[in-house]
């Protein structure tokens, strides 16, 4: 959830600070006030594009920042090990995505903030920890869309499409067993390609790592043993430089009469003297104490360590020795000389695992082939069972999607779920990780149009119609966990009884979700539980964007002014007056 926004120097905005509670929000205000705006500073905080243009005229940075309450869980201790042992693991939640970037919450919150300055440079944070701009979008996809002419839509992005659609059939859990199972069966078919070259081949690369095992393992190498060794080599061989220096450094620390700390302590008696005399000298006393005893204990640290300094040219052989050695060792198994050691202890892994799995020769090989074999009944089998429940279940949601859209003014649209089987004829080719459909969200807007990608809606308020729908539908069986939603345009090209449905549907998907909508019907702001007006003001020749909560007599005039265009007639206000005590139960 939303819990606060803080936007400064961002386009017409000054400063703006904003609490916001859980159920439907309405944003309102004068075409022009700066709806869009505030909009567009959300969306530039979630990892939106930026651009010089976004900071306000005469200010030389816009900051925008956020802090979000996460619902769920922690992560259990099961998953946090299997984040920690898999590289590739694609978190599910916030709290999974900040563990395996070692960001912590606290009180289940998270502070996103970003900035943009006039000479194009631009940061990002979440809580104390720099982020990249891919950073923010990725987790704040897990906690807000904004739907209408914006970016941060997750059902805009057809790769969310087949992990909706199994949470709509209830198969979450048979996909990822049948994930994992698939991931086992492309892992044994390339250890079998490993048995696919001739037997001299075989035994030629078998000798070839045995040697490398061998040769590897007796420098028993150790993990960023390289670096230390280069930082021990630099200090061994610069060891006249160092003396040199460090002997200069402690002359001038505590050379006699002409040191530093003898001079401070002269200083220091005559400035103690002083300020006992004038106590307004008291701190800049305790300032030249504290530069004595600093600086004294930095003379002692150099001279210590100007002691403790021993030219040894065997250790410098010895190291040079070791570097050689490994340097060798680069050459041979690593992409260069500069490559990290790891890459050597990596080629050591993967050597010692191919003798492993070829020591057995063809057993091994047959033993494989009849594993494949059964992982290839298996796999089959599983994502036939899989792909006739997502038939099912995209039965069910096409007919429950058309039925709310004819409700929200888009009678004749036709939503539909394309399930593509995948062509070839082998494993590999007939199944993907989760089985063997290509899944897209579709939708026709008009009778006999055919249907077409979600992603081709040109009108900003069937989009946001249609993402209401879905939302609505999703939000039932939790196929979909983000609880912070943004509607903008959503009333374009409706009134009436409709706008009335799309209110009553808005204030109904609040009760599980938080929801923002941006509107210029009354007949739909009526439903919220809160109202944020956005007004534009004028000082000397400063145009600016205030954004505010109004509440009581403000929300009455405000919805006067949103149902006539008057907001001082009394026949506005008591509408509004009606309308409120009606729909959203008093203002």
């Amino acid at each position: 959830m939303l819990e606060d926004l803080t936007i400064k120097d961002f386009a017409l905005i000054d400063s703006d600070y904003i609490e916001f509670n859980k159920g439907f929000t309405v944003l309102s205000g004068e075409t022009g006030a700066g709806k869009s705006i505030l909009i567009g500073a959300i969306s530039f905080l979630l990892g939106g594009k930026s651009d010089v243009g976004q900071i306000r005229a005469g200010k030389n940075e816009a900051n925008v920042s956020a802090t979000f309450v996460l619902n769920g869980s922690p992560v259990s201790a099961e998953v946090q090990s299997l984040i920690q042992k898999d590289d590739e693991y694609e978190p599910k939640n916030a709290y999974e995505w900040l563990f395996k970037h070692g960001i912590e919450t606290e009180n289940n919150r998270v502070l996103l903030r970003r900035f943009i300055r006039n000479n194009g440079k631009s940061g990002a944070w979440i809580n104390d920890t720099p982020v990249t701009r891919a950073d923010l979008a990725a987790l704040s996809g897990f906690l807000i869309d904004i739907h209408g002419q914006h970016e941060h839509q997750s059902l805009m992005k057809v790769s969310e499409h087949r992990r909706f659609l199994d949470a709509r059939a209830g198969i979450t859990a048979e996909v990822e067993a049948f994930t994992q199972k698939y991931a086992a069966l492309v892992s044994k078919r390339n250890a079998l390609s490993e048995y696919s070259m001739s037997e001299s081949e075989r035994l030629r690369k078998l000798d070839m790592m045995k040697f490398a095992v061998q040769e590897i393992g007796e420098l028993k190498l150790k993990k960023e043993e390289d670096t230390q060794l280069e930082e021990e080599e630099s200090r061994l061989s610069g060891f006249e430089k160092i003396y040199s220096e460090v002997e200069s450094i402690n002359q001038i620390l505590s050379g006699g009469d002409d040191g530093i700390t003898d001079a401070l302590k002269k200083l220091m008696r005559s400035s103690s003297f002083v300020s006992g005399m004038d106590k307004s000298l008291e701190k800049l006393n305790e300032r030249i104490e504290s530069a004595f005893y600093e600086l004294s204990d930095i003379s002692d640290e150099f001279s210590s360590y100007q002691q403790k300094l021993v030219f040894d040219p065997a250790r410098l052989q010895e190291v040079q020795d070791r570097l050689s050695a490994i340097y060798n060792l680069k050459k041979k198994y690593a992409s260069s000389v500069n490559a990290p050691l790891s890459q050597v202890l990596d080629f050591y892994q993967s050597a010692q695992s191919f003798i492993e799995q070829n020591a057995d020769g063809n057993d091994v090989k047959s033993r494989l082939e009849g594993e494949i074999k059964l992982l290839e009944k298996e796999v089959l089998l599983d994502a036939e069972k899989i792909s006739s429940a997502r038939k099912v279940a995209a039965s069910s949601l096409e007919a429950e999607t058309d039925a709310i859209l004819a409700n929200l003014g888009m009678k004749g649209t036709h939503f539909g779920v394309s399930l593509k089987q995948k062509e070839g004829s082998a494993i590999e080719q007939k199944c993907g990780p989760y089985g063997k459909d290509d899944i897209e969200f579709m939708i026709s807007a008009n009778p006999g149009n055919p249907l077409q990608p979600l992603a081709k809606i040109a009108s900003g308020g069937e989009l946001s119609r249609v993402m209401l729908a879905l939302k609505t539908i999703f939000a039932q069986n939790s196929a979909d966990s983000v609880e912070t939603l943004i509607f903008d345009e959503i009333d374009t090209g409706i009134g009436g009884e409709v706008a009335v449905a799309v209110g009553n549907h808005i204030k109904n998907l609040s009760k599980k979700r938080q929801i923002f909508c941006i509107t210029h019907l009354a007949s739909i702001a009526v439903y919220a539980d809160n109202q944020i007006k956005i007004e534009k003001s004028v000082s000397g020749e400063i145009t600016s964007s205030n954004v505010y909560l109004i509440e009581g007599e403000q929300r009455v005039s405000e919805i006067a002014r949103m149902l006539s265009g008057d907001a001082q007639t009394e026949q506005s206000l008591e509408h509004a007056r009606s309308m409120l005590k009606k729909f959203s139960g008093g203002y």
